[in-house]
């Protein structure tokens, strides 16, 4: 017995020695832990890789060793096998769908312990061929919907899909009309139309990873019968499945389409709650993000038009793989001790919880009870070190949390944690000795002081840890006290001197104080200490010590002195308020003195907001009272948003002030189903405090239209028609779904009033078609909403016209005049009133060159009833036809008989040359050689002087009709610039450009400046674009 017993604590005492040398090298051991594990892996078929590799990397120390498992059973991992070892990897050569598809986990063991990963899959992609079968023709009359079946090849996994239209790649694009399902590849048209003939194919594509493959079937054709063009209500052929499982984080997709003549509307709704910002998508698709368990619920998805609607309803149900809301830790415990472990994951449905010990399932068994996600051990031994598992699993997926367990076995050892070797203490107060040396099982500590051996009295206490507590100290109690440890592996003693000083007080203690926000205040707080020691000063609020570098300039020392501690508080803040504590502190002792201080300020935020009694108009709201911040709540305000602004505005409610001591209240004059936020403000004299957090978002309840729609007016059209115009009402005024519009109308003058309903809140005009309509007839018109609440108010009548028609006379007695090369006056007697059916426009003038068609004329239009116009752009010396005709919004009306106008010849192209000037004392003469017309180019009558003092001033137009002039100048004349040309029955030609100089009253000969300046000559290039506009507008 005595030997096992010997051999036994030897062991512990081997143990102890290998922790402890452990411990001071810092190469502790420690068991395996995963830093990579494999993941899900989709291998395509065909694939031009010859290998797969899971990656298994785990921290250990000794490093880890690895092992793999398939689908349970452990891999053996021989020389010529597909299977390699790289590192932890497995590494799956030519890997073969028949032996190798399944699941993989990876094994990390070393001497601590082992670990087991989470499990992987490998599967294989693949996509097959359409079959090779002619597909049937589809024969459908016009008008009507019609369905095409995809029927995709064996594949995974999920395919994408599109439809060809007679060739590649002449895809068909979803829009309103057509729609291709991504869960069954089908294409509906939900109404047909002629260019719908053709052939159709459908195109599957496969993504696994960056490898795309695309497979398409054989051609179906579509032929058409004779068109029925009836209209008939929706009737939804894409649905959405009744359930529709969904787990939480994923993109959530519903399909609805339905045929129709119109083509119907689609419209998705939940019936059990508010719609989610999360919703995306076009119309046939409701797309959810990151679903959550607050999108669960039965969604309706709605199809209308103008012959009925439709509807289809489905539930989403959200479940959730397992996630981890607590976990084992790695964790150290003495031998002998009790342990507990929990784990608790979420998840839906609820996951079961499993354990590991080293790689293998832990059930109950002796010391050790498994219960769910609870392990607990009775009087630990070293056999239970190891590495543990805890494993949460549903049929969504499994996650896994280690931990490792050291049972440890140590006799007492002072060496990292002694008792302090010279401990000071304040006369008259207290002093704490711990007493901690690293031992398990834990030890017994015994006290002595010199050879006195301690026990508990009224001055000493001993705590169950082992600490010495002295109170009251005296001088008497200097002296050395000793820790005596032991335990079963044995013992160890230390010892420290105990020095007795001064006690800390505080002289001037901080007095309580009531202050508004925003206001200053100091905190006085004095105190005496040992002289031998350093004092310092700390302040808490609260108990939670102030921090003055984090304090945003609030805080600060008010003195620098080593016995003032006062307190500066700037620019008080409702957070302020609390219990403030000064604490005069030396390495010994510390003193510390409490004061109050009341920040006064605006209310807190309300709590708790509820609504309840929703209805069309008004809810009634409830709240809890939030802090009053030491002021009396006076008033409550109510505010809200909808979804169309995110700008919170106040509301009127019921009271119209709400006193302070009220927690709920009516809120009046909302609009009809809309989605409201609420929340509520507190006031006080101080000031309107923060709102409370906003309510949860509610929808009024549907009410029939209150207001008609505005802007009703119409006009135009074709032959026979009538058409009105609306301004569409915005969201805010529609109060219900199943919005739309009733538009009413007679002729004037006639009793009965015809009626249509329009579909749709964003509909903006509505067409009559009668062959008895006689172009521009009075209508009376009037309209109002309605939503399947009813109906609202209609309008005030306003009068529209039928479509106008052309007018029926023409203009006479066109005058056509050539003004210059390039220009003509063109007049003529307007359209008699009884010829013009409608409001008369204006006139267009057609005009075309001699020789070319009437067809090719250009054209200019004028406006209103004015009976001439200017017409530019025209070539020099041609030959011109020119017609005018009436015209209003039906179009232009027979031609007035044409007339003819030829233009005048172009101005002469050559600028004035050979430019001199000579001054005098209060002219200038600049005279220039005359320019001589060309045959094909008009007469010169004279010419235009354009002169400009400097590039500052306003120019001047001169004409001469001969070649000089003589222009007055002041007496501090320096310089000037000057542009001369030609003018006529053409028009102006070009310009010479000089800027003239006074030159010590001497004269200065300049030439041609259109060919070469000369060497005096500044030609102004810059300014020559402004006086070319000037002379342009001051042209005679």
């Amino acid at each position: 017995m005595g030997g096992a017993a010997g051999f036994i604590h030897a062991s512990l005492a081997v143990c102890t020695f290998l922790v402890w040398c452990q411990a001071q090298s810092g190469t502790r051991n420690y068991g395996p832990v995963f830093e990579e594990q494999p993941s899900h892996t989709l291998f395509p078929e065909g694939s031009a890789e010859e290998k797969v590799t899971l990656s298994c990397r785990a921290r250990a120390n000794p490093p880890a060793t690895y092992r793999w498992k398939m689908n349970g059973t452990e891999l053996k991992l021989e020389p010529d096998s597909r299977y390699r070892l790289v590192a932890g990897d497995l590494v799956i050569s030519n890997p073969v769908k028949a032996k190798d598809s399944g699941s993989y986990q990876c094994v990390a063991s070393n001497s601590r312990g082992t670990v087991v990963s989470r499990e992987a899959s490998l599967r294989f992609g693949f996509l097959q061929e359409f079959s090779a079968e002619e597909r049937d023709p589809v024969k459908i009359t016009e008008g009507w919907g019609v369905m095409f079946t995809c029927s995709p090849p064996p594949h995974y996994p999920g395919l994408s899909y599109r439809w060809l239209l007679n060739e590649f790649p002449n895809f068909i694009p979803a829009d309103g009309r057509r729609f291709i399902s991504q869960t069954t590849g089908n294409l509906y048209i939900a109404k047909t139309e002629a260019s719908d003939l053709g052939n159709y194919s459908c195109f599957a594509t496969s993504h696994i990873d960056f490898i795309t493959k695309s497979v398409f079937s054989k051609f179906s054709r579509l032929s058409l019968a004779a068109e029925d063009a009836r209209q008939f209500p929706p009737s939804i052929k894409a649905r959405f499945p009744t359930d529709t499982y969904a787990l939480t984080g994923q993109l959530v997709t519903l399909e609805c389409f339905a045929f129709g003549n119109p083509v119907p509307r689609i419209k998705w709704r939940k019936l059990d709650g508010p719609q989610s910002s999360k919703w995306i998508g076009s119309e046939p698709l409701l797309q959810i993000q990151h679903a959550g368990f607050e999108d669960e619920g039965t969604y309706e998805c709605e199809a209308e038009n103008a012959k009925g609607r439709d509807t289809h309803q489905g539930r989403i149900i959200i479940h959730a793989q397992p996630d981890w809301l607590d976990v084992i830790s790695d964790t150290e415990a003495d031998i002998g001790s009790d342990l507990r472990w929990s784990c608790v994951a979420s998840g839906k449905p609820r996951p079961t919880v499993r354990w590991l010990r080293d790689g293998q399932p832990l059930t109950s068994q002796n010391r050790i009870e498994v219960s769910g996600g609870e392990l607990r051990f009775s009087k630990l031994v070293l056999e239970d070190s190891g590495m543990y598992q805890c494993v949460a699993e549903n049929k969504h997926g499994t996650v896994y949390a280690s931990a490792e367990l050291t049972v440890q076995a140590l006799a007492p050892d002072f060496r990292l944690n002694p008792v302090k070797r010279l401990i000071p203490a304040a006369r008259s107060g207290k002093v704490i000795i711990p007493c901690q040396p690293r031992a398990a099982p834990k030890a017994t500590v015994l006290w002595t002081k010199g050879t006195e051996l301690l026990v508990n009295s009224s001055r000493v206490t001993i705590t169950a840890d082992g600490t010495l507590i002295l109170q009251n100290i005296s001088k008497s109690d200097e002296g050395k006290y000793t820790c005596f440890a032991e335990n079963f592996m044995g013992k160890a003693n230390s010892t420290g001197i105990l020095s007795v000083r001064d006690a800390t007080k505080i002289t001037l203690a901080p007095s309580s104080a009531d202050i508004n926000v925003g206001e200053n205040l100091t905190l006085q707080c004095h105190a005496s200490h040992d002289p031998t020691m350093d004092l310092t000063f700390t302040w808490s609020l609260d108990d939670f010590p102030i921090d003055f570098d984090k304090s945003e300039g609030h805080y600060r020392r008010a003195s620098a002195k080593e016995a003032i501690g006062d307190l500066s508080i700037s620019n008080a803040q409702l957070r302020h308020s609390g219990r403030y504590t000064c604490t005069a502190q030396t390495v010994v002792d510390s003193a510390s003195e409490s004061a109050t201080l009341t920040v006064r300020g605006p209310p807190g935020p309300p709590g708790g907001v509820v609504v309840r009694d929703i209805g069309d108009t008004s809810v009634q709201l409830s709240w809890s009272r939030g802090f009053d911040n030491h002021s009396p709540i006076a008033r409550y305000l109510i505010e809200a948003r909808t979804l169309l602004s995110s700008q919170w505005k106040q509301m009127r409610t019921n009271p119209i002030n709400i006193e302070g001591n009220a927690e709920t209240a009516q809120v009046v004059n909302l609009i009809p189903w809309m989605d409201y936020e609420f929340r509520v403000l507190a006031s006080n004299i101080l000031g309107i405090g923060e709102p409370s957090l906003p309510s949860s978002k509610i929808r009024t309840k549907e009410a029939a239209p209150t207001v008609a729609p505005s802007g009703l007016g119409g006009g135009g059209g074709a032959p026979n028609e009538l058409i009105i115009t609306w301004t569409p009402m915005l969201r805010d005024y529609q109060n219900g779904d199943g919005f739309g519009y009733i538009v009413s109308f007679r002729r004037k003058g006639s009793q009965a009033w015809l009626r249509a309903r329009v579909p749709h809140a964003e509909s903006l005009h509505f067409v009559y078609r009668n062959e008895s309509i006689a172009p521009y007839t009075p209508f009376e018109v009037k309209i109002k909403a309605y939503n399947r609440k009813g109906e609202g108010p209609e309008s005030l009548t306003a009068i529209v016209y039928s479509a106008e028609e052309e007018p029926k006379g023409a203009p006479y007695r066109v005058i056509a005049k050539s003004v210059l090369s390039s220009e003509m006056d063109v007049s003529w007697e307007p359209v008699e009133p009884g010829e013009v059916t409608g409001v008369l426009l204006g006139y267009e003038i057609r005009y075309w060159k001699d020789g070319d068609k009437e067809e090719a004329a250009d054209r200019v239009r004028t406006a209103g009833l004015v009976t001439s116009a200017h017409v530019t752009g025209l070539n020099p010396n041609t030959n011109y036809h020119v017609s005018v005709r009436a015209y209003n919004r039906a179009g232009t009306g027979p031609p007035s008989p044409s007339t003819n106008v030829t233009t005048t010849r172009p101005p002469p192209k050559r600028p004035p040359g050979n430019i001199s000037w000579t001054f005098s004392s209060s002219t200038v003469s600049i005279k220039w050689d005359p320019v001589v017309a060309k045959a094909d180019e008009s007469a010169v009558t004279g010419y235009k002087m354009l002169y400009r003092q400097d590039s500052h001033s306003a120019p001047t137009l001169y004409l001469a009709s001969k070649s000089q002039i003589d222009i007055p100048i002041p007496e501090d004349f320096t310089h000037a610039f000057v542009q001369i040309r030609v003018t006529g029955p053409g028009g102006d030609g070009t310009p010479a450009e000089v800027h003239i100089l006074r030159n010590s009253g001497t004269s200065m000969m300049v030439e041609d400046s259109g060919t070469r300046p000369a060497p005096h000559v500044v030609v102004i290039t810059t300014n020559s674009l402004l006086m070319v506009a000037l002379i342009s507008s001051l042209e005679l």
